[in-house]
């Protein structure tokens, strides 16, 4: 065995543990975030079920909404600003389906307004030509919806009414009054609107991701490299074994027959 302490055999154990290491690395960051999904899952399964409360006791005014409450629902009163209605665009449903959400502020009585997604509507909008926009209701309105938290990125800016991701703090920039920090996604209007949207696609709170069997494969890679260096290594000492005993002119038995 002593051709596993040469240049190559050395390098080659390094490569291997350099490999079995990192995919062990791999394996647990995988069941770190399945871990994280299930405590998600779990605060998104209690909040849905929590009932409506009061749009202040939940967000404020230039702050942002917390991981903590999101998909909490709260109750808004106010009245649409359709004026600055904001296209949400690039937005697909299962089916593939292009479309976009409709983002309208919804302003209240201390004059700060609330970010509420109405809905999805099919729009073959290619994001430059704005697409007809179903108007909102006029009058007081009643409005319950889940709290959201804003989106961050390059994906958030905004120009001509239009962005590819909700941020209460950017969209503040190109609006009359101040915003509650992060939005709304609409569950209920009263009065009943007489144009309505698609609703929300809540989150399942019951998928667990890929992240197990990612896991588990990455383990299993490092596995393979371990066992595919010892196998390397046991062929190695077999070949040689067989040349040794050809050029003694012996038969390459197994070694057994003078026990």
């Amino acid at each position: 065995m002593r051709f596993l302490f040469s240049r190559r055999w050395v390098l080659f154990a390094l490569t291997v543990a350099l490999l079995a290491w990192g995919t062990s690395l791999l394996g647990q960051w995988q069941f770190h975030r399945l871990h994280n999904r299930k405590l998600d899952n779990s605060l998104t399964a209690h909040n849905l079920a929590l009932p409506p409360v009061s749009l202040d006791s939940l967000m404020k005014v230039g702050e942002p909404a917390t991981h903590e409450d999101q998909w909490r629902k709260v109750i808004a009163h106010g009245t649409w600003d359709d004026a600055h209605s904001i296209v949400l665009k690039y937005q697909t449903r299962d089916n593939g389906q292009p479309g976009i959400d409709v983002i309208t502020p919804l302003v209240t009585d201390n004059g700060a307004a609330v970010l509420v997604d109405r809905g999805w509507m099919t729009t073959e909008n290619s994001g430059d030509v704005r697409p007809h926009l179903p108007a909102a209701s006029t009058g007081a309105v009643t409005v319950i919806g889940w709290v959201r938290q804003d989106a961050s990125g390059r994906a958030t800016q905004v120009g001509s009414l239009a962005t590819r991701a909700i941020d209460s703090r950017t969209i503040a920039t190109v609006v009359p009054y101040h915003l509650y920090g992060g939005f709304l996604d609409i569950q209920t209007e009263s009065p009943r609107p007489t144009a309505t949207l698609e609703g929300t696609v809540l989150p399942d709170d019951t998928s667990q991701g890929p992240h197990f069997f990612y896991g588990l494969q990455w383990w299993f890679f490092g596995f393979l490299a371990i066992f595919g260096f010892f196998y390397l290594a046991y062929d190695e000492w077999r070949q040689a074994r067989l040349v040794r005993a050809r050029a003694a002119g012996a038969p390459p038995g197994d070694g057994s027959e003078g026990a």
